[in-house]
């Protein structure tokens, strides 16, 4: 069985004159019991930053070491080992960069600095991902020097592998045991029967560096007539790396779903975005996951090619996936599995690594912008507070040598499921075995209210998300009955139900309590009495209208509930109910729905009328804080596959009065607000009251995108239709 190692995200890299710290956007720096919980996941090792940028940007001389000489005795405290990485996708201090003359020699500076500081460390990783970065920072021009050229690629890749063979060198004068795990992304090029020579050339660059440092690189390699000609590299610069060979002693493998890719001449076929060449022909270069027909053999095919390739120990250094939570456990879980599957061919496979422990930031956008777009890892971070998402306690079963059963890991991720085709399919030559599914059975997600907002948006998420689910109407399942909840669990068998049914005319409740109370109150409760009976997940839903208002900060979850009106009432009743009833159930208040897919919600309303020129009252004295429904939903499925239990507050987090959520909205579509009527609550002559402030706030590590990201999506994605006077 591979080891289980793992890693925080802590690239800093510079575009321009910024720098961007992964580090501090985590609050990592700043937390002292990370470690603590990150020890708790079972891990052997973990690759551990102690980065140049950080430690000296002033030089060694006016070196801050206060933070790992913290983390690293720490580290070796807890049982784990350190594979201490000196630079992260960076170009080092202002004083250098990848295309200057000092900059190797400077880094070997640094790391011998490091290891006479930490002479106790044996494992490093001077450079993590050499190749990777030269083509960001000197090909793509995405990172500083922004290089758009084959020369300074060259310029950024030899650099970057010249000082890792120069640090190991000064690190191994102070630890002559020290191993080198040479990090990199890998994965293949596939391509139609015109471009094969490009797939070719493609297919050997991805080796380059390790080649380099394995002292590979001679007049007889692939590549060496393209480093001559194209990029310009001296016979001297590239022979130094046979003459210093550097093998690493463990080649980590980073593979992402995006790292394999396919080209096609027939450029017609994709957007413009994708259109590119290579002087001879154009084609496109996309994603061989959103073409191909048959998916690929992910990286058990890599790890093939790479143990052919050099007959060294691998690791897989890096897993990690941008997407929902199921899907970020079946990644894990089928890199595992492929692990072990090749451990068992004969591969030395030392480890898989859980990647981007606490999450990371704007990779989305490939770090060029801090636009704050948060993907979270094994732990889901807020501020100060660590959260372990359900990749957490995967990990945790890893480590000890057992697969989870959790009932998601039987459905195939997005990268196998029909809906990732985003071009016209191309079948290969080549065919790939279908790959199982890690678990047994697909258990549902039973979902009541198949006629409101709410029940609908969760059947179309989870058609998204590749969630088996059964979505049923009150004539298929009444929650008032207990009798029928009990049938209807019985039939479904589902790992979780998702309780979107229940009574919402706040207003017209005042005069229908007895209804409101068996929707609202009573069917929640007999569904947690069954679900529990049954150890079955639960998520049911709540409001803000249980709050009376009497404050003027945002509601947390501890705080006392006071409702004001029957419908307020019957839901506090219910939050007790089902918690008393079902302790594991997750309870979420919510507020001010809005979405895409519903002609009904307040901002549709609002835009409606004032399109039409039409007079739209709107309550000024009022503050709530309104909900993008797909993003409420995403984030109620994510605390589902956690197992997170309570009562949370889920809303898109910004306080602001009804009237003020009309003009924020109408800004979005650029529509007049002349006709729009702010007024007071007793203006619109409501039958039930309102508390005058309810907006929701959290304690919990778990919150949803800004209010402008919401609304800005919810311009992309609605049915502008619906906005049409009707």
């Amino acid at each position: 069985m591979p080891a289980l190692w793992g890693g925080v995200e802590c690239t800093i890299n510079r575009v321009g004159d910024h720098w961007f710290s992964q580090l501090e956007r985590s609050g990592h720096l700043g937390r002292s019991s990370d470690l603590d919980a990150i020890a708790g996941l079972g891990l052997r090792a973990v690759r551990q930053p102690v980065l140049w940028e950080q430690v000296a940007p002033d030089g060694l001389a006016a070196a801050d070491w206060s933070w790992v000489d913290q983390q690293l005795p720490r580290i070796r405290h807890l049982g784990m080992e350190p594979i201490v990485g000196l630079l992260h996708h960076g170009s080092g201090p202002r004083h250098t960069s990848l295309v200057s003359p000092c900059f190797a020699a400077k880094l070997a500076a640094y790391a011998g600095a490091v290891a006479a500081r930490y002479p106790w460390v044996t494992h490093y990783t001077p450079v993590n991902e050499p190749l990777t970065t030269a083509r960001f920072s000197g090909l793509y021009g995405h990172w500083y020097p922004h290089g758009r050229d084959s020369a300074t690629f060259w310029r950024a890749l030899q650099a970057q592998c010249r000082a890792t063979v120069l640090a190991m060198a000064a690190i191994r004068e102070v630890q002559p045991a020290a191993r080198l795990v040479q990090t990199d992304d890998l994965g293949r090029t596939w391509s139609t029967p015109r471009l094969a020579y490009q797939a070719d050339f493609n297919n050997d660059l991805r080796w380059l560096a390790w080649d380099l440092l394995c002292g590979r690189v001679d007049a007889s390699h692939a590549l060496w007539s393209w480093l001559s000609h194209c990029c310009h590299a001296a016979p001297a610069d590239v022979l130094w790396f046979a003459a210093n060979a550097c093998p690493p002693d463990i080649i980590g493998v980073n593979h992402y779903v995006t790292s394999e890719r396919f080209l096609d001449e027939r450029v017609e076929r994709y957007p413009p975005p994708t259109h590119g060449g290579n002087g001879r022909e154009r084609y496109a270069d996309v994603e061989a996951v959103r073409v191909l027909a048959a998916p690929t053999g992910g990286i058990g095919p890599l790890l093939e090619e790479a143990w052919a390739r050099y007959g060294l120990p691998l690791a897989v250094t890096e897993v990690h996936l941008h997407a929902p939570r199921e899907d970020q456990l079946r990644w894990l879980a089928e890199t595992w599995n492929a692990a072990c599957q090749a451990r068992h061919a004969g591969i030395d496979i030392q480890a898989v690594t859980v990647w981007a422990l606490l999450g990371s930031r704007d990779w989305d956008c490939l770090l060029t912008r801090c636009d704050d777009h948060y993907e979270p890892g094994a732990f889901e971070v807020r501020g100060d507070t660590l959260r372990p998402t359900a990749i957490a306690r995967l990990a945790t079963q890893l480590a000890t040598g057992v697969m989870s059963q959790h009932p998601v890991l039987s459905g195939p991720g997005w990268w196998r499921r029909p809906s990732r085709l985003l071009h016209p399919p191309v079948t290969l030559a080549q065919e790939f075995p279908e790959r199982p599914a890690v678990g047994e059975g697909r258990a549902p997600v039973l979902i009541t209210g198949a006629t409101g907002t709410l029940g609908r948006a969760f059947a179309r998420i989870c058609v998204e998300r590749g969630l088996d689910h059964q979505l049923l109407d009150r004539a298929q399942l009444d929650i008032a009955d207990p009798g029928a909840v009990r049938r209807a669990l019985e039939r479904y068998r589902p790992w979780a139900l998702v309780n979107a049914a229940g009574y919402v005319r706040v207003d017209d409740a005042e005069a229908d309590a007895t209804r409101c109370y068996r929707e609202n109150t009573e069917g929640p409760g007999h569904l947690a009495a069954e679900c529990a009976r049954a150890g079955i997940a639960l998520l049911t839903f709540s409001t803000d209208l249980v709050f009376d208002g009497a404050r003027c900060e945002p509601y947390m979850e501890d705080a006392q509930v006071a409702p004001l009106n029957v419908y307020g009432l019957s839901k506090a009743r219910a939050e007790r109910l089902v918690l008393e009833r079902h302790p594991e159930a997750l309870v979420v208040r919510t507020s001010a729905f809005f979405g895409p897919w519903d002609g009904h919600n307040f901002i549709t309303t609002a835009l409606r009328a004032l399109r039409a020129g039409l007079p739209f009252d709107a309550a000024s004295d009022q503050t709530i804080s309104p909900t993008y429904v797909p993003d409420l939903v995403h984030a109620c499925l994510d605390l589902l596959v956690d197992g997170e239990a309570g009562i949370w507050h889920l809303s898109n987090g910004h306080a602001l009065t009804w009237a003020d959520l009309a003009r924020r909205a109408a800004a979005v579509v650029r529509t007049d607000t002349a006709t729009l009527r702010p007024c007071t609550s007793g203006h619109l002559a409501l039958a039930a009251r309102r508390p005058r402030y309810s907006a929701l706030g959290s304690q919990r590590a778990c919150s949803l995108p800004t209010l402008d990201d919401a609304l800005a999506r919810w311009l992309a994605g609605s049915d502008h239709h619906l906005l049409d006077a009707a």
